[in-house]
């Protein structure tokens, strides 16, 4: 973790060229007067939350005041908008900050709701929160794999590619069909589908992803910004392709763990599996 720099003699430098007493930054930083007195003397330092507001009742940029090599983590984010652990279950709708204190201690990643809620909290953007969890996991931000779907429209073709190589895909209305089947409404039409294989707009709400990932039998994350999932459905889908040819039962028997593909997404591909034992075959005849 980059933990920002407290230097107690700049500090105090600074408090005087600010023309402030102790006991005003105390006052304004709601704290005893006696606990600056301890960080000037570097008895003590300020908790990393207390850093922004003090930057503010000195009149300094906090990058300027409390520097910090490197980009920040989770718990830098955190405390850089001035929230203590504590005090996030406000932010995220919770009891308790039990799976922020999770995330940031690389025991569990947060839930996308977790993501979106905290990033609005903090001031940031929901792409600045996810790479700072993945500093937080010892995971540095990287390129996009050359061939991984990315956006929206490459998820739905991705889909469409692999999963019906030899078949007929299903049309612009066969899926919009699935998506109100899936939402007990009519959300969606064709052209709503088509507009988004064509990649206007880049963006849906969650109802319709939750459709489409129905639709296709993979889980809703596939259709979010969470590109390990996206790289998990992506190598199953790949795998059920390249094995649809001979015989299927091969993919259904065989076992992978951590170096392979995920027990959740095994389940998925052994769904579509089974799907496709049931089907006739394009010549006609019966699956063996």
């Amino acid at each position: 973790m980059p933990v920002r720099l407290f230097d107690a003699r700049a500090f105090r430098a600074e408090r005087r060229a600010a023309d402030l007493t102790q006991r005003q930054v105390a006052e304004a930083a709601g704290v005893q007067e006696a606990a600056v007195a301890r960080w000037e003397s570097a008895t003590t330092q300020p908790l990393p939350e207390m850093l922004p507001t003090l930057a503010r009742v000195l009149g300094k940029p906090i990058d300027a005041l409390f520097p910090r090599q490197g980009p920040p983590d989770l718990a830098d984010l955190r405390a850089d908008a001035g929230y203590s652990q504590k005090d996030t279950a406000a932010l995220t709708g919770t009891t308790t900050a039990s799976s922020l204190r999770k995330a940031e201690h690389g025991v569990r990643r947060l839930t996308a709701e977790a993501v979106s809620l905290l990033a609005a909290g903090y001031g940031v953007s929901e792409e600045a929160l996810q790479a700072a969890q993945e500093r937080t996991f010892g995971v540095e931000a990287s390129e996009p794999e050359p061939g991984l779907p990315s956006t929206l429209a490459e998820k739905i073709a991705f889909m469409l590619e692999q999963t019906y190589p030899d078949q007929n895909a299903p049309s612009d209305a066969d899926i919009a069909s699935g998506i109100n089947r899936h939402a007990g409404a009519t959300v969606f039409t064709a052209r709503d589908v088509r507009d988004l294989r064509t990649g206007t707009p880049v963006e849906a709400p969650p109802i319709v992803l939750d459709g489409l990932a129905a639709f296709f039998g993979v889980k809703p994350l596939y259709f979010q910004s969470e590109d390990a999932v996206t790289r998990q459905v992506a190598e199953g889908l790949k795998l059920l392709a390249s094995k649809r040819r001979g015989d299927v039962g091969q993919v259904a028997a065989r076992g992978m763990g951590a170096e392979g593909l995920s027990a959740d997404l095994l389940a998925i591909v052994n769904s579509v599996v089974e799907d496709l034992a049931r089907r006739p075959r394009q010549d006609g005849s019966s699956p063996q």
